[in-house]
């Protein structure tokens, strides 16, 4: 994360003209005991007990109850990402309790990559989809003949490198430094002064104007084809994707917001930056279980194979209990009627 729950103050933790960082590192509280503090964290450990098991539940439906389809390679892919992020989260958690990073360095640059392939992933899937609807909205016949899985998931993938190559900062710059005992993982932009507004801008630019911009034209060109088509059979898919673009946009603006204000934190009060900064960036989070829920309740054939799926379940359990009471029952009526032979 630019600025993760486990930062205390600013990207930067010392001046780039100090010598020795250490000296001029903030010193950190013991813990979590502020009332803002303990909300946070409250509200991160329900994004990732929901995100968690909201996307498996997705991952499990999608993956191996539903036919494989275009749609399904889109969704599937979109739900891997926010299960991988939230697997990442209880580290977070951990080190806002605690008031400190214990996982080392290779974790701090590790669960910021995390973040921003979550992040980038979503986004260019997102991309990918409006286009999608896009080209099958105004070319239906071509889109019928060349809509294939194979292609799908080979787009899939090329989503998730270029994710991979627009996250790679968080591996470049992301540091742990040790301060009066205690070890803060951040941001070390100290290296060239232009890194912290480049990868900034950078990450504002690609992983959220630009893709919007890609978004709000195809949308333009379906609702356009749409009203000069009455022939069109339900809008439900549409509706969910206006719901995750939503979504997307109403979680990740108020952290590109304060990152961009970051960069000239002078100018603005630094508790008001740090506490949104971490606002922010718990509201980024909550994108990666809702998702799931949009799926869920917006989504028919979701909504149809979870029920199915959930009561055969059921069935098969209480058909099971059902069968052993039988098979008990009919031993307990056998063994009645031989010790009643006996005594006769």
């Amino acid at each position: 994360m630019d600025y993760s729950p486990y930062d205390e103050n600013s990207t930067y933790f010392y001046d780039v003209n100090q010598t020795d960082p250490e000296e001029s590192v903030s010193p950190h509280a013991s813990g979590c005991r502020e009332m803002g503090c303990i909300a946070l964290t409250i509200v991160n450990v329900l994004i990732f007990i929901l995100g968690f098991c909201g996307n498996g539940l997705v991952i499990w439906i999608a993956g191996f109850k539903m036919n494989k389809s275009v749609n399904t390679t889109w969704y599937l892919s979109l739900a891997i990402s926010d299960f991988i992020f939230c697997s990442c989260l209880p580290l977070s958690i951990a080190s806002q309790v605690l008031g400190e990073w214990i996982f080392g360095l290779f974790m701090c640059k590790l669960t910021s990559f995390v973040m921003f392939l979550n992040m980038f992933s979503s986004i260019f899937l997102l991309v990918v989809i409006s286009a999608d609807r896009c080209v099958s909205v105004a070319f239906p016949v071509w889109a019928q003949n060349q809509r294939t899985v194979k292609k799908a998931s080979l787009v899939v993938v090329l989503a998730w490198v270029l994710s991979m190559v627009l996250s790679m900062p968080s591996l470049v710059f992301r540091d742990v430094v040790s301060h009066m005992g205690k070890a803060t993982c951040f941001n070390n932009y100290t290296s060239d002064p232009h890194s912290h507004r480049t990868v900034a801008l950078s990450r504002f630019l690609g992983g959220f104007v630009a893709p919007f911009a890609i978004i709000i034209v195809c949308y333009s060109v379906i609702i356009l084809r749409l009203r000069n088509n009455r022939m069109t059979k339900s809008t439900k898919p549409f509706k969910v994707m206006s719901a995750l673009i939503a979504t997307f946009f109403i979680c990740w603006l108020p952290y590109h917001v304060f990152v961009l204000l970051e960069l000239h934190q002078n100018w603005y009060d630094t508790n008001f930056i740090s506490m949104g900064l971490k606002v922010g960036t718990s509201v980024a989070m909550a994108n990666s279980f809702l998702n799931p829920f949009l799926y869920v309740f917006m989504g028919n054939d979701f909504k149809q194979k979870l029920k199915s799926s959930l009561l055969s379940k059921m069935e098969n359990a209480m058909g099971e209990d059902g069968r052993t009471t039988s098979r008990y029952l009919s031993r307990s009526s056998s063994v009645d009627a031989r010790l009643t032979a006996t005594h006769i």
